[in-house]
């Protein structure tokens, strides 16, 4: 078939379904037929490479037994097939018995459709939906691999279906930050906010390039961990981490938030991990409860700082990204999570990014992270980083910001690559503002934490949504806030005042 139509022939079906309300209900619908899909052809290779291979799902409900149309008539329509998929598949897969002796091949199955949703409502038309997807030929290695950029197609249309474009980063920024940090074989990679798996995906296709053995292929199997609290995306992970050869994806279905992160062992630390945490999200006492008094915060990224600090495995090396506002932030927290990260891990690079990175769909200004779980050599007594760089990455020439027609792409970061290898300080010819510095870890302790440094001379002039603008204007006055209480108290402590 037409690969670049799919998206559009179902889009055009859907339509006319009076179940379907917007693009976030469509995609989710996308989604789990073609999970399905993929499922059972999966399970064509696993039949055919396994002696007595059993399929966890029922027989009546296997792709191949109820959505196949084999031209004969005998295909479910109308009113059959929306009985059957309302009151026979989804119940059953939503009730399939899973215990801790499950393989995960199988345990996805149920934590897929979990709280999956059936929107369409008339069963003509989710007929002609499912012959679409089924005319996909993953068996074909041409047509698997240009279903790549169906995939695709379908996460960049999530950007526009509200709140569900917080899953995905741009790729040639996932696909960066996983070259930077050079995967090997034999290393475990983990994503605790994974989304869809776009981390997952750039991580195994810089990992592919090391494989050189069968032993290789195995451990490259076993090499991602994945976590996502949010039905939707998680399903869209499963599906494209089966459709990457990961038979047996551990990917699970849940909120890594909501462990003790005191009680993490050796076992449950990775050798990498890569991540674009949720952020502006404010979370409940009984979340906040799991983290260390001074380490605890209301805000989701900082919550995931320290899950990341206390789960990645000495030696270990992270590239995370976070918002402007934990740079600058002084809060009580935010200051103590990089305190930890100056004093106990190696912050060796920090990446000032455009503010458009994420445009249209979000206008906050991102910046990478880079750091390991060792005492660089050199380092000053008291501390792991012996010296921070901070690199801004400017807009390419020609590009005023980046748009949805205009996105990031792979050589936009090539910059960064060759200042990578050549680190020096520089300052910008134009401006006079600094481009790239370095800042021993005592300095960034003098300087109050702050780690808003090779900032981009001036913001540009964008028209934000309310929502937005309301996120902005608050983190600039609650970190404005602390600002001034931080004075307040040093000014007290230098009269001997004390207020009650």
């Amino acid at each position: 078939m037409a690969l670049t139509n799919f998206v559009k022939n179902i889009r055009n079906i859907m339509r006319n379904d009076a179940g379907i309300n917007g693009d976030a209900q469509r995609i989710e619908q996308i989604a789990w037929m073609l999970f399905l899909k993929v499922y059972d052809e999966k399970e064509n290779d696993w039949e055919f490479n396994e002696d007595n291979y059993k399929s966890f799902i029922p027989e009546d409900c296997r792709w191949r037994n109820w959505a196949k149309d084999n031209g004969d008539g005998e295909a479910l329509t109308a009113g059959d097939l929306l009985d059957f998929v309302d009151n026979t598949l989804f119940p059953t897969l939503k009730n399939l018995e899973v215990t801790p002796a499950t393989p995960m091949r199988s345990a996805i199955v149920k934590a897929t459709f979990l709280n999956a949703n059936q929107y369409m409502k008339d069963g003509v038309l989710l007929r002609q939906v499912i012959n679409v997807i089924d005319d996909l030929d993953l068996s074909s290695y041409e047509e698997s691999h240009a279903f790549g950029e169906i995939y695709e197609t379908i996460l960049k249309e999530m950007q526009s279906a509200g709140t569900a474009g917080e899953f995905y980063t741009p790729r040639a920024l996932t696909d960066f930050m996983a070259e930077i940090i050079a995967p090997q074989v034999g290393e475990q990679m983990a994503d605790f906010a994974c989304g869809t798996g776009g981390f997952l995906t750039s991580w195994l296709k810089a990992l592919d390039k090391q494989v050189k053995t069968a032993e290789d292929r195995e451990a490259y199997a076993h090499s991602i961990y994945g976590i996502e609290k949010k039905q939707f995306p998680y399903m869209l992970c499963v599906t494209n981490m089966l459709l990457h050869d990961i038979d047996s994806p551990q990917v699970n279905y849940g909120n890594s938030l909501t462990k003790d992160v005191l009680n993490y062992t050796d076992d449950d630390k990775f050798d990498v991990i890569l991540m674009n945490p949720p952020y502006g999200g404010n979370e409940k006492n009984e979340v906040k409860r799991h983290f260390p008094a001074d380490l605890s915060s209301s805000e989701t990224a900082d919550l995931f700082m320290v899950v990341i600090q206390y789960r990645l495995k000495a030696q270990g090396r992270a590239a995370v990204i976070l918002p402007d506002g934990f740079l600058f932030g002084t809060d009580n927290a935010k200051l103590a999570i990089k305190e930890k990260l100056l004093r106990e891990f190696n912050l060796h690079t920090i990446i000032r990014l455009p503010g458009s990175i994420f445009a249209p769909y979000t206008s906050i200004a991102t910046n990478i992270l880079f750091f390991n779980n060792e005492k660089a050599e050199g380092a000053a007594e008291g501390f792991c980083t012996k010296e921070t760089w901070f690199y801004r990455l400017d807009m390419p020439e020609g590009y005023k910001h980046f748009s949805k027609t205009k996105p990031m792409q792979a050589a936009h970061c090539q910059p960064i690559k060759d200042w990578w290898q050549n680190r020096v300080e520089m300052v910008d010819a134009e401006s006079g503002d600094e481009k790239s510095r370095r800042f021993s870890a005592q300095e960034l302790m003098d300087l109050g934490l702050n780690f808003d440094q090779c900032k981009f001379p001036k913001e540009e002039e964008e028209v934000l949504r309310p929502e937005e603008l309301l996120k902005q204007y608050h983190e600039k006055r609650t970190a404005l806030d602390a600002k001034i209480d931080k004075t307040l108290n040093e000014i007290q402590q230098m009269l001997g005042i004390e207020i009650y």
